[in-house]
């Protein structure tokens, strides 16, 4: 099996192939090998990842985004009365 170097990686790369490998629970080495046969076409990325939440895709909240948001949706809570006679 070939071994290889990757030289001239910035700090930010790094920090965050390493963070990505902590996440997957696998070794930087395993996801740097897992990311460029995916990207050579070699193997397939493993489909259905699961998430327990939506903040990969949407990001998170802050106070005044949740305050905001209730405050836009409020209307929504209102029962019309007419509507359930």
């Amino acid at each position: 099996m070939a071994a290889l170097t990757l030289r001239g990686l910035d700090e930010v790369t790094a920090t965050r192939l390493k963070e990505e490998a902590h996440k997957r629970g696998v070794s930087v080495n395993a996801l740097l090998r897992a990311m460029v046969e995916e990207g050579l076409g070699l193997s397939r990325r493993a489909r259905g990842r699961r998430h327990d939440d939506l903040d990969h895709l949407a990001g998170s909240w802050s106070a005044a985004d949740a305050r905001q948001f209730g405050a836009a949706t409020a209307a929504f809570e209102q029962v019309d009365k007419e509507l359930w006679r």
